[in-house]
């Protein structure tokens, strides 16, 4: 989680929300909705952002990756959250520069735009990339709105 003043950013949460993998894969979903529900709850975010999921040379990782997200689109819009679904490649550009960036890049210019943020991981550096891509597409589309006269 960020928060975001205009271009302005500012760490506010990452982790990881982890399940039983001996689990049966329904109640490994239902505890990913009930954790992000409480997070949401706690939190209180204005909106949220998902990453699409790309397909891997593993059909049953895909599928698994894609249930997992439809769950976390499914808290999101159950609390009422605007919901920004991004690219990796838009994710990518929007924080390196480069839609080919590697994820070494990606943590490293997480770190550069959230100063002093301490990462749980890999993928709490994604979904904090995603969340900065979320900020930055918001903001332009608010400018563009007051430019433009209208709503964003």
């Amino acid at each position: 989680m960020i928060r975001a003043d205009g271009n302005r950013l500012s760490h506010v949460a990452n982790g990881q929300i982890r399940t039983d993998p001996s689990m049966q894969l329904p109640r490994r979903l239902s505890h990913l909705f009930g954790a992000l529900g409480e997070v949401i709850r706690t939190e209180r975010p204005e909106s949220a952002a998902a990453e699409e999921v790309l397909g891997n040379s593993n059909a049953q990782s895909t599928l698994k990756l894609g249930q997992a997200r439809g769950v976390v689109l499914l808290a999101a819009a159950t609390a009422g959250l605007a919901i920004g679904e991004y690219h990796p490649s838009v994710v990518k550009k929007a924080v390196v520069g480069t839609g080919g960036a590697d994820k070494r890049q990606i943590q490293a210019m997480v770190g550069h735009l959230l100063p002093g943020v301490k990462l749980a991981g890999p993928d709490a550096a994604d979904a904090l990339a995603v969340a900065i891509t979320h900020a930055h597409h918001l903001a332009s589309a608010h400018a563009r709105a007051r430019r433009t006269g209208v709503g964003a």
